[in-house]
């Protein structure tokens, strides 16, 4: 008997263990939401797919697509490795629902999120609208601050759908989705690195409200109608100090070489240098231009080297992060370690004394074949800009090009 009973339990406990697979979640669209500041949600959409036992992910924002390929599950726990930043997604999940948060370890930020399966609409439309906001739009963010600093908004609105996104001196706020509804603006983006929310009331020629980014981050802004209105000239933002010799760098690669301005790969070559950082969702949409500059143009013989300003607290750390920004983009040209440790303007400014400062990430240098300075730009205005964007590879791929035939 006393055999027979250790042989039922034996039995019983293998068809238990045999039948504890794990949970399925449901494929298709998710609508998840993070938990910002006072209490607000910043909602994205993404779509959950299984390939050949592999589950694969895309978030949607606007005509943005990230594909997410890097996933895992265990049990009931799922984590999305978000591609080419330090940071992801990890909950546990039902199969209809997730709780969990996101964590961006270059910017040591948590946010806590839910995501329900089957929701398609980023904001729900509680009341109709006869709010009309297509158009550019002059906005201060931050009024009556030291930290005051103006944007410009470009939307497009298709019945409640709203578009767009704000310009400022330093970059763009990403691929913005939302809707218009009563009286109220609503505009998000998810970029795997930064959250962005603004919500603002629309008073005939006035939107006034507040954006968020996190749970500690939210800034007041006004905008008003202005067809003609233009940000400062990015080209003249960032200069050489007066009585500067010119622009130097002497910086490690992955090897612990030091790579410099001076070396005899940069002589005779006209020279685009990235002050960029691994971290920068901007930086990110100016590398993957370069990479695809780079590789369609060599007959042009320029030399491109990015200049990385890191969050990671060691040097290992970072770069590790700048080899998978290269991995995932396919960089071929170098990119040095600056700093590491902070990307703090103000520090990253004493690296490179002969600028007057750094004010954005990405800043970008102009060097002609005799290593003279011939423009620098501050900021950069990626795809989510549209025609801004457009303008910009064209003036980028003449400005070099008549460095190159100089």
């Amino acid at each position: 008997m006393i055999r027979y009973w250790f042989f039922a339990i034996f039995i019983t406990f293998s068809v238990l263990s045999c039948s504890e697979e794990p949970a399925a979640i449901s494929e298709g669209i998710w609508l998840a939401e993070l938990q910002v500041m006072d209490d607000e949600s910043l909602p994205f959409n993404f779509k959950l797919t299984k390939e050949n036992g592999d589950y694969r992910a895309e978030i949607y924002n606007a005509s943005e697509v990230i594909r997410v390929s890097d996933i895992a599950i265990s049990n009931d726990s799922i984590t999305l490795f978000l591609p080419v930043f330090e940071a992801y997604l990890k909950g546990v999940f039902t199969p209809n629902t997730i709780d969990g948060v996101f964590y961006n370890e270059s910017l040591d930020r948590t946010l806590n999120f839910k995501a329900t399966f089957g929701k398609t609409d980023r904001f729900s439309t509680n009341k109709q609208s006869n709010q009309l906001i297509s158009g550019v739009w002059e906005t201060r963010f931050g009024l009556n601050s030291p930290e005051e600093y103006v944007g410009k908004g470009i939307f497009v609105q298709n019945e409640d759908k709203v578009t767009g996104t704000f310009r400022t001196t330093t970059g763009d706020y990403r691929f913005l989705e939302g809707i218009v509804t009563g009286d109220s603006l609503k505009l998000s983006a998810f970029d795997g690195s930064h959250a962005y929310l603004f919500l603002a009331k629309i008073k005939d020629t006035i939107l006034e409200g507040f954006f968020y980014s996190s749970k500690d981050f939210k800034k007041p802004f006004i905008a008003k109608r202005n067809e003609v209105f233009e940000l400062p000239d990015e080209d003249e933002l960032t200069y050489l100090k007066p009585g500067s010799e010119g622009f130097d760098f002497s910086f490690p690669n992955e090897k612990g070489t030091l790579i410099s301005f001076s070396d005899q790969q940069f002589k005779g070559r006209p020279l685009v240098v990235q002050i960029m950082g691994s971290w920068c969702p901007n930086c990110l949409d100016e590398t993957k231009f370069l990479v695809e500059f780079y590789k369609q143009n060599a007959a042009l013989d320029i030399a491109i080297v990015g200049l990385a300003f890191e969050h990671a607290k060691t040097e290992e750390k970072a770069f590790a992060s700048i080899k998978k920004l290269k991995d995932r983009v396919g960089v071929e040209y170098p990119i040095l370690l600056a700093q590491y440790g902070s990307v703090d303007k103000q520090k990253a400014q004493e690296k490179l004394p002969m600028l007057n400062h750094v004010l954005s990430y990405p800043t970008t240098i102009f060097i002609d074949k005799q290593g003279k300075v011939r423009k620098i730009k501050t900021g950069f205005n990626g795809p989510a800009t549209g025609d801004k964007y457009l303008s910009f590879k064209s003036e980028f791929d003449a400005f070099v090009r008549m460095l190159a035939s100089e």
